[in-house]
C-alpha cells in the first residue's frame, strides 16, 4: 500500500535512544559491550597506519577476504561504513517503485522517500511469513530482511529466490546472519544480477562505534552505488575490521557464538512465556519480539525499574503492545524477569 501520510521521524527511530546510561539494556542488538581481545590487537595495531590515506590496496584485501569468505569474485564486493550507508545508497538505482517489507528494519525506507523515490509497504501478518505474490509485480526494487529486524523471523531462501525477476533488484539485509548457526537461508553467494546482500559486523563483532559493513551484487550494479560517493570512504580501521571479521577464524569463531545465541535465545524464550509474555516464534535471530497489554506503560516501568527494552510502534505493521529484546545471559534475563513481574505482566 503506498501511504498518504508517514511519519518519517517514526521511521528514523533506533534502539540506541532507549539505551540511557546506567539502564541494562536490552534495547540495543549488539553482542556484547567491545570486539573481542584478537580483534583489538588488529584494530590496535592498524593505528600506526592513521597517519595516511586509506589505499585502494586496503579497499581490495578487505573486498578479497570477503569475497573469500563468501565464495564470490572481490569486484562483487563493496565495503561500507556500516549497513546503514548500504541503505543510504540505494536511491542511487533509481527505482521507480521500492517494495519494502514489514514489519522490518525502518531505515531502507526512510533513505528512499527521503530521496523522493516511491515506496509501497508489504504489511505481513503474524506470524511474518513472506508470501512472495504480496509483493506488486511493478515493483523494481524489493527490499526484505532475513532474519527480520524485530520479528526475528527468518525466512526460507527459497521464498526469496521467488521475489528475483526481470528487471527488478531485490536487497535482502542479511545484517543478523552471522547470528544464525549454519546460515542456512544466506543468498550471499548468490549475490549477482538482480540481488544484493547486505552484511553488517556492527552486531555479532561489538562494532557499533567503528561503522562496518559490506554490500555483496552484481559489479555494474555496485558501481551505480558509489557514484558520487566522496573519497576515501572508509578508514583504515573500518577496512581492518572488515578483512578480519572475514578471516578463517573469525568464521569459526562467529559460529560458535550464533550457537550460543541460539542457546541463550532458547532459554529466554522459555523464561519470559513463562510471565506470561507471548513470545514471537520461530526466532531465528539474537533478539526476541514480545507482545504484552499495555505495552507502552511497561516499557516505561521497565525504564523505571532500570532495565531499556526497544519500543516497536515505530515498525509498520506492529504496535505499542509490541516490544523487542534482545538476547541475553541468564543474570540480565533474570532482572528483566524481575522487572516484568514488578510490572504486572505474571503468568
Amino acid at each position: 500500500m503506498l501511504a498518504d501520510h508517514v511519519d518519517l521521524a517514526g521511521l528514523r527511530h533506533h534502539g540506541d535512544v532507549e539505551a540511557l546510561p546506567g539502564l541494562l539494556d536490552f534495547a540495543v542488538n549488539v553482542q556484547g559491550s567491545a570486539p573481542p581481545p584478537w580483534l583489538r590487537e588488529r584494530l590496535a595495531a592498524a593505528l600506526d597506519d592513521l597517519g595516511k590515506y586509506p589505499s585502494a590496496a586496503d579497499d581490495r584485501a578487505a573486498r578479497e577476504a570477503v569475497a573469500a569468505r563468501h565464495g564470490i569474485a572481490a569486484d562483487q564486493v563493496l565495503t561500507l561504513a556500516g549497513g546503514a550507508e548500504g541503505f543510504a545508497l540505494l536511491p542511487r538505482l533509481r527505482p521507480r517503485l521500492a517494495a519494502v517489507v514489514h514489519p522490518s528494519f525502518t531505515e531502507p525506507e526512510l533513505a528512499l522517500r527521503e530521496a523522493g523515490v516511491a515506496v509501497t509497504r508489504v504489511v505481513l501478518e503474524p506470524p511474518y511469513s513472506l508470501d512472495p505474490a504480496l509483493v506488486p509485480d511493478e515493483a523494481d526494487l524489493v527490499i526484505v530482511g532475513n532474519p527480520t529486524n524485530p520479528t526475528s523471523v527468518l525466512h526460507p531462501a527459497q521464498t526469496l529466490r521467488a521475489l528475483r525477476r526481470p528487471g527488478r533488484i531485490v536487497v535482502v539485509d542479511e545484517a543478523f546472519m552471522d547470528a544464525v548457526p549454519g546460515e542456512p537461508e544466506s543468498l550471499a553467494a548468490e549475490a549477482g544480477a538482480g540481488l544484493l546482500i547486505l552484511r553488517s559486523l556492527t552486531k555479532t563483532w561489538a562494532l557499533a562505534g567503528l561503522r562496518c559493513g559490506y554490500m555483496l551484487g552484481e559489479p555494474g550494479v555496485l558501481q551505480r552505488l558509489v557514484q558520487g560517493r566522496a573519497h576515501w570512504p572508509l578508514g583504515t580501521l573500518q577496512l581492518t575490521a572488515i578483512a578480519a571479521t572475514a578471516s578463517p577464524r573469525a568464521v569459526t569463531e562467529s559460529v560458535d557464538r550464533a550457537q550460543r545465541i541460539a542457546a541463550d535465545r532458547a532459554a529466554m524464550a522459555a523464561r519470559l512465556t513463562e510471565t506470561g509474555v507471548r513470545v514471537g516464534s520461530p526466532a531465528a535471530a539474537p533478539f526476541l519480539l514480545l507482545e504484552v497489554p499495555d505495552g507502552e506503560l511497561v516499557r516505561k516501568q521497565l525504564r523505571m525499574a532500570g532495565v531499556a527494552v526497544r519500543r516497536c510502534d515505530t515498525f509498520p505493521g506492529l504496535g505499542p503492545d509490541h516490544l523487542r529484546v534482545a538476547v541475553r545471559a541468564e543474570s540480565d534475563v533474570d532482572r528483566l524477569v524481575d522487572a516484568l513481574s514488578a510490572a504486572g505482566v505474571s503468568g
